[in-house]
């Protein structure tokens, strides 16, 4: 009887010039081509960029571990994303505006990632970094803005984070219509001012 040919041995390399950053992009592109976390897998994402199956976990232990460094590469891009429109010198209401602009612009872009962003299965070693980056985004507006604001005497007292979440739940709403398709992304756009409007003022007649 014929002894069966012997598998190949790993001919893929085990280096890469940049192999971390590869493999989050490799992931970032499989998340926004399949929608869904569960989708991503170490060993096809080292199969995508050539490298051996082995490789991956020179950078990350496991699959969650590289899920982590994605959010916070989320989480440094939305952070970029509202520095730069940011302008504080704006009346309150212009500048919520321009700050809620941005951040549904970002949100529609990055649908995906931004739902992996706000997933709460981060392991605890990336608990301490999620959190610093939370704060340069969430944190700065509730400081800069919210607390801000308050203490100028043009919004209601109360916690800032608690107002801070209302404002962000809004927004996140109305990007998931977008996100969705209930609104077009120009009619989303076109709603933040009426939106913002109303955060502010309320809908009690005056």
């Amino acid at each position: 009887m014929a002894s069966m040919p012997a598998e190949k041995p790993e001919t893929r390399p085990y280096h890469h010039g940049d192999l971390r950053s590869a493999l989050l992009a490799a992931a970032e592109r499989t998340l926004r081509d399949k929608g869904t976390a569960a989708s991503l897998s170490l060993r096809e994402l080292a199969r995508d960029i050539g490298v051996s199956h082995a490789a991956p976990g020179r950078h990350f232990k496991d699959k969650q571990a590289l899920l982590n460094a994605l959010a916070l590469v989320g989480y440094d891009r939305l952070a970029e994303v509202l520095e730069a429109a940011d302008d504080p010198g704006l009346p309150l209401q212009d500048r919520l505006t321009t700050l809620a602009r941005a951040y549904l612009g970002f949100a529609i872009d990055n649908a995906e990632l931004l739902e992996l962003m706000y997933a709460r299965k981060h392991e605890p070693d990336a608990a301490e970094q999620i959190g610093v980056a939370t704060d340069r985004t969430v944190g700065a507006l509730e400081r800069a803005v919210v607390a801000a604001a308050q203490q100028r005497g043009e919004i209601v007292d109360g916690d800032p984070e608690h107002l801070t979440l209302v404002v962000g739940a809004a927004l996140h709403g109305l990007a998931s219509f977008a996100i969705t398709g209930k609104f077009t992304t120009e009619a989303a756009m076109g709603a933040v001012p009426e939106l913002v409007h109303h955060l502010l003022y309320g809908l009690k007649p005056r």
